[in-house]
């Protein structure tokens, strides 16, 4: 099947081609739980008819949404009932520990005993990056895995990772998030060589702490698209395909981004809103507004890759309604369709070889 990038990923009905497939989703995760999980589901069913799903989670609370749901799509539809559930602030240890059939853990023990092809959570992050990775384990010549998501630019969108899983990263690190984000675009996106950069407080190569220096050696040596350094106003204005950093600097970069976004947002409403001349000018403005807000409502950005597993788990936002978590549905699926995990098993440790031996020639 034929990529259609990350972003307005949901297909239409007449859309049947690319493998049948299995999704479990954590009905009980993020801030709406099965309120916003189940009209998700089955929306997304109605558009791809080769997808099943299972809802994993609090089988009555479930049901109390699936009232007058159409008998055929139900027939690609089944519940796994658990007792337990990870709250969002939740220590992962404990999680871990302690809650071996909440919803989450029990959707990506469906992964590894080949009931399903991926997961979807809104659920505690850390808890699911640690479940994820106990369950499932790293690939081979992945040392940690890494979460990455697109985000939008001018040319379109960007890719960027890591976000938060690994706050503290050595060169090898960047140089596998590198690697692991140029086969995801490779993939989804559908670009022969994207081109790879790495997020520093300058583009002159004497700037950046060591770590991103002996990166930018590692990716210098690569064969890889490496494009050098960008700053953090390029992650929206250049032209690059994946900017790699490390959790915690990802983090701070995308949240701070969202809050800009929103910032924006709320200073038009409330000039749009001032008087009568504003609000006059507002509608004369409406069509650009609407345009404007489409392109950055992070609704259709929801669904951050989990990458580096040997399996497919999507982190949907804690807040996502209905929308935007059938986004995240839609990029479980294309990354099924595109065999993400092997493509990453395959590069990493021949491009991480590539590169150790031309720095050392």
């Amino acid at each position: 099947m034929a990529a259609s990038g990350r972003l307005g990923l949901v297909r239409s009905p007449a859309d049947g081609g690319g493998l049948e497939c299995t999704i479990a989703l954590d009905a009980m995760g993020g801030d709406h739980g099965p309120r916003s999980v189940v009209p998700a589901a089955l929306s997304y069913l109605k558009q791809h008819p080769r997808v099943s799903l299972i809802l994993v989670g609090d089988e009555t609370r479930i049901r109390a949404y699936l009232g007058g749901a159409d008998s055929a799509l139900m027939k690609r539809l089944r519940i796994r009932h658990t007792t337990q559930e990870v709250a969002m602030d939740e220590l992962p240890s404990k999680a871990l520990r302690n809650k071996k059939d909440s919803s989450m853990r029990v959707a990506i023990d469906l992964i590894k005993n080949g009931e399903a092809d991926a997961c979807v959570s809104a659920g505690n992050t850390g808890a699911l990056m640690a479940t994820a990775r106990f369950v499932l384990k790293t690939l081979p010549h992945i040392d940690r895995p890494a979460i990455c998501t697109a985000v939008p630019s001018l040319r379109g969108h960007t890719h960027m990772l890591d976000l938060g899983a690994n706050v503290d990263c050595t060169a090898e690190h960047l140089f596998q998030f590198a690697v692991m984000g140029s086969e995801l675009v490779a993939a989804v996106d559908g670009i022969e060589r994207p081109k790879v950069a790495l997020l520093n407080i300058g583009q002159e190569e004497i700037k950046g702490n060591e770590q991103v220096k002996q990166a930018h050696e590692l990716l210098s040596h690569s064969q890889l698209n490496y494009v050098g350094y960008v700053e953090g106003d390029g992650i929206y204005l250049e032209d690059v395909d994946v900017i790699v950093t490390d959790g915690f600097v990802g983090n701070v970069a995308l949240k701070s981004s969202e809050g800009v976004a929103k910032y924006i947002g709320r200073m038009l409403k409330s000039h749009f809103n001032r008087d009568w001349l504003a609000r006059l000018a507002g509608l004369a403005a409406l069509p650009v507004l609407r345009g404007f807000r489409r392109a950055t409502d992070p609704r259709r950005y929801n669904g951050a890759s989990l990458l580096g597993l040997r399996g497919i788990v999507v982190k949907s936002h804690g807040g996502a309604d209905e929308l935007a978590f059938e986004h995240a549905i839609a990029i479980a699926e294309q990354e099924i369709q595109v065999n993400i995990p092997q493509r990453i098993g395959e590069q990493v440790g021949r491009h991480l070889a590539q590169a150790q031996y031309r720095e050392s020639a």
